[in-house]
Order: structure tokens, then C-alpha cells, then sequence
């Protein structure tokens, strides 16, 4: 059964947005990890598929099982290897499991297809061509991009020198290049593995897309500055600004999520981040006017939003209108009121507002909104 907790829990995270989905399964530490990863990977594919069947079931209600792991079960017993655990579970999910099988047989016939494959959205059809390269921050805490990639020649990989068109970002084997505007970033083939290199697990590189690369970037606060992280867990783009101010200056780091807190305490750790200061704390509830904050001037506010722009969490199941469009309204708003807290720091030059989402309403328009309540601020 610890293979179905942990894989729930791992689930949970990713949803949560508190990492990317192999590292967290290669920073868990399950002994499986090979197996462990499998099992996620193609419950997060099924995801809406196994949602549906649970809700129609009521198996929740019938099992007093959490969502997350209901679903790696009943992934495993439909359409995985059958599953794997024995007691009391199994013996519960045995006792569902024909109900579970007329459910999606009659989801097959609905939506007339044979195969379990064919029930999938579009996102999770993708051919191998479609997927994206695997991009690798250098830490400059601890190494230099020079040296990084000459360790990475001497390991066996080829280096193409710096991408000048997107077209030189299609990589196969081995290859590799310096990311066109990120000289820090180097761009790998999709299926580039990382988790067991020496240089991920000495902190010398971040396994962090380029996207999440960019707000820090953008910001770049100089050596000496006061920076706030206002919703940092879990801590790359953190580590990342530390790098940028060369470890000088102060980082005051917020997040409300402690066990988030904790895992980020120890990425910045392995990272050799030393400028920080972590705090527990809803970032709304910050004093701006508190004395330790008279001197920040660079703010990255990364708050919490739908998600709809990251492709591991991209679902083209049909929501409820109605339950979307509450949903993206409540964010909006969480999103604006973090946005105005920012500007109430009294020496604030610049502040970089992200989101992982692409619908307007949390972007634009929540920018838009802010600049009308603050007329001294400009875009």
C-alpha cells in the first residue's frame, strides 16, 4: 500500500503546484522509484478519465478514500497492472471493482470508442515530437556555466554552443545548447534525465523550466539589494534570485504553506543560498511598513492561479462553465489584493507579477485593474 500513498501524495503536490512531477518522485526517495514514477505519470494521464468514474460511482462516499488516491487505485485495478497491494484495501476495491468496469465501459460506449487510450484529451495524446526540451539552470552560486559545460563534455554530452533560432532547440541524444536569451539556461532532448546526475544532486544545476526562469530574470534585483519572494515555495525562482544577487544582500522569502516551506528550506540548502530569510506567513498579513522591509525595492509576486498554462496539469476535459468562471473570478481577486499589498512598500522600484496561467483574467486584467487603483505605478 506505501506505494499508493506515496504516489497520492506525490499527485496532490504536483496539483498543488508545489513541483514538478519527477522531482518530486526522485526527491521522495521511494525505493521503487521506476515504478513509482510509471504509476504517476499515468494516473496524472488519466486523471479526468478516473475522476469521472469515481464521481459517478460515489466511490468516495463508499470507501472513505481522498480523491488523489482513489484514483491511483482505481487506475491500477482498471486499466494498470492490476493492483498491488493486498488486506483490507484490495479487498475494498474488489468489492467496487464491477461497478467501477460497467462505469467505464459505459464512458467507452458514450463517447464510442474501444480503447482506454481513445477516452483521453487531446493534451495527453501528444506524439513524441510534440514534447517540449528539458531546460537545466546553471546555479551560479556554485559553479560557473563555463565549467558546468565542460563537466557535461567530459560526461558524454555535445555541446551545439548558443541556440540562435527556436529550430535549434530540437535536440536528440546527447546534444545540447545555451538557451537564446538566458545565458545561465542550457536546453536538453525531451527525455534528458537529470535526477541521479552529480550536478543536480550537488546543487550546481536547477532542473527548472524556462518559463518559471524568466520573473527572476525579469526582476534582476543587483548584488546588496533588499528582494521579497512574496509566494516562493518551492524555492527555484528563489534560488534563482539569490544567484542573481550573488548571495548579498537580503531575501525575505513567504509562504503559507509550511510543510511547502520546509521542502523549500532544504532545495535552498542543496543550492548554497545563504542571503535568505524564510518566514511561515501569509504574505497579505505582512506589516509593510515594518522596519525590516524599509529598504526592499524588488518584489516577485508569483501567487497561487489556475495552472491552465502548465503542460503537465493541462486538462481539455469540459468544466462546468459556471464552476470555472467562479473559480477564475476568486483567483482574480486573491491575485489583485496581493498585487496592491506589493505596492504598499514604500521604496518598491520594481515588482514582476507571473502567474502559470493563460486566460486573461488573471493576467491583463489583473493588471489592469491595479494600475487603475494605483495611477503612481505604470507598466
Amino acid at each position: 500500500m506505501a506505494l499508493y500513498i506515496k504516489a497520492a501524495e506525490i499527485l496532490q503536490k504536483a496539483e498543488m503546484k508545489q513541483g514538478a512531477l519527477k522531482t518530486l518522485v526522485y526527491d521522495s526517495k521511494f525505493p521503487s522509484i521506476k515504478q513509482l514514477f510509471a504509476l504517476v505519470c499515468e494516473t496524472q494521464k488519466f486523471s479526468s478519465i478516473l475522476q469521472e468514474i469515481i464521481e459517478s460511482t460515489k466511490l468516495l462516499k463508499h470507501t472513505k478514500l481522498k480523491m488523489t488516491l482513489a484514483k491511483v487505485l482505481v487506475y491500477d485495478l482498471l486499466i494498470g497492472q492490476g493492483l498491488k497491494c493486498g488486506g483490507t484495501w484490495k479487498a475494498k476495491m474488489m468489492k467496487h471493482r464491477p461497478r467501477l468496469q460497467a462505469e467505464l465501459a459505459r464512458m467507452k460506449v458514450r463517447r464510442k470508442v474501444s480503447r482506454n487510450e481513445d477516452l483521453l484529451p487531446a493534451s495527453a495524446q501528444q506524439t513524441p515530437g510534440d514534447q517540449l526540451p528539458r531546460y537545466v539552470r546553471v546555479n551560479t552560486l556554485k559553479t560557473s556555466v563555463e565549467d558546468a559545460v565542460d563537466y557535461l563534455k567530459r560526461d558524454g554530452f555535445s555541446y551545439l554552443g548558443q541556440a540562435l533560432k527556436l529550430d535549434n532547440l530540437t535536440l536528440k541524444n546527447k546534444d545540447f545548447v545555451m538557451d537564446l536569451h538566458l545565458p545561465e539556461l542550457l536546453v536538453f532532448s525531451p527525455k534528458t534525465e537529470f535526477h541521479d546526475h552529480f550536478l543536480y544532486k550537488a546543487g550546481h544545476i536547477i532542473l527548472q523550466d524556462k518559463a518559471s526562469c524568466l520573473p527572476a530574470y525579469l526582476l534582476d534585483p543587483p548584488p546588496g539589494s533588499h528582494v521579497i519572494d512574496a509566494c516562493a515555495a518551492p524555492g527555484n525562482k528563489t534560488s534563482h534570485l539569490a544567484a542573481i544577487m550573488k548571495n548579498r544582500g537580503r531575501l525575505f522569502a513567504f509562504d503559507l504553506d509550511g510543510k511547502r516551506l520546509a521542502t523549500m528550506s532544504t532545495l535552498l540548502l542543496r543550492a548554497g543560498v545563504t542571503c535568505h530569510q524564510l518566514a511561515n506567513q501569509d504574505f497579505l498579513k505582512v506589516d509593510t511598513n515594518g522596519p525590516q522591509y524599509k529598504d526592499v525595492e524588488y518584489i516577485l509576486l508569483d501567487p497561487s492561479c489556475s495552472g491552465s498554462g502548465m503542460v503537465c496539469l493541462r486538462d481539455d476535459s469540459a468544466a462546468h462553465p459556471e464552476e470555472e468562471k467562479a473559480r477564475l473570478a476568486s483567483l482574480a481577486s486573491f491575485q489583485l489584493k496581493c498585487l496592491n499589498h506589493s505596492l504598499r512598500f514604500p521604496r518598491l522600484k520594481r515588482l514582476v507579477y507571473s502567474t502559470c496561467s493563460i486566460h486573461s483574467q488573471e493576467n491583463e486584467e489583473v493588471i489592469a485593474a491595479c494600475l487603475q487603483q494605483n495611477p503612481n505605478f505604470r507598466n
